[in-house]
């Protein structure tokens, strides 16, 4: 018997990790190819849509490169919460945070180094001969605003406590039943808060864009989020089958209940 909760424990264990460890490395990941912006409609050959928006604002859709790999993290968020609860996500999420601060804080001190001068001589043009200054191109690309970070940073916890939240709080209604329900539904409230609270403060308070700007361009991003979390439901339901195989069906109930009832409590 106490081999048998032994092995149990090491499954639920090692779950977590791997979770944990999914979840950190696309959202750090995530922030630090965020710097990008790219067009959406080039992406498949078309122009640019030029919606009419908010203010007579006319907008593409022009997402940051960072949103290819956060429908992970949504993905990661409801596993975790199906499994492990609210204090599960809070624990990741928490861990998370400080990792990007100090992912940041050494991206600052490192690009504050001075560049060897072999370095700069020998990348000092661009593939068709232009002028190009690599250690600028360095800092441009790995450094972000103060404006940025706090404001992603912000809406990442905001949006991660949110989602737990409301994950349980429709568990109430649907039970062990309607997972897409649940996981859609918490991860579509949590990113609405999300794409407007990392604009709101990256480029309204510590930028210079208007609000209408701001809420135009939030807008495109939720757009795509809202459609993503639809797109990729049935992964959850992958996820589900794997993870309760690995588990067995005993356990994996066990811990659902769980921590449906430490959310609860």
């Amino acid at each position: 018997m106490a081999q048998q909760t032994s092995d149990s424990e090491k499954k639920r264990t090692f779950l977590f990790l791997v979770l944990s460890g999914i979840f950190i490395s696309n959202a750090l990941l995530a922030e630090l190819i965020g710097v990008k912006i790219f067009s959406g409609e080039a992406l498949f050959g078309l122009p640019g849509a030029q919606l009419p928006l908010l203010g007579g604002n006319k907008l593409d859709f022009n997402l940051t490169a960072g949103v290819m790999i956060w429908p992970v993290v949504f993905i990661t968020t409801d596993i975790i919460n199906e499994y492990f609860g609210k204090q599960g996500v809070k624990k990741v999420s928490i861990l998370t945070v400080g990792l990007i601060l100090y992912a940041f804080l050494v991206i600052f001190l490192v690009t504050g180094l001075p560049p060897a001068p072999f370095w700069l001589e020998l990348n000092n043009t661009d593939a068709q001969g232009n002028p190009f200054n690599i250690d600028f191109a360095y800092n441009m690309i790995y450094r972000q605003g103060l404006g940025i970070i706090i404001g992603s940073l912000a809406a990442f916890l905001v949006s991660q406590f949110l989602d737990a939240t409301v994950f349980h709080w429709l568990r109430k209604y649907t039970g062990s039943k309607k997972i897409w329900l649940r996981a859609t539904g918490s991860t579509l409230v949590s990113q609405l808060i999300d794409s407007f609270v990392v604009l709101f403060i990256a480029f309204f308070v510590f930028g210079n864009w208007t609000m209408e700007l701001v809420l135009s361009v939030a807008t495109i991003n939720y757009i795509y989020k809202f459609l993503v979390a639809i797109i990729l439901t049935p992964v959850l339901y992958v996820a589900h089958y794997f993870i309760d195989g690995y588990l067995g069906d005993n356990q994996a109930e066990a811990l659902i209940k769980a921590s449906a009832a430490e959310s609860e409590s």
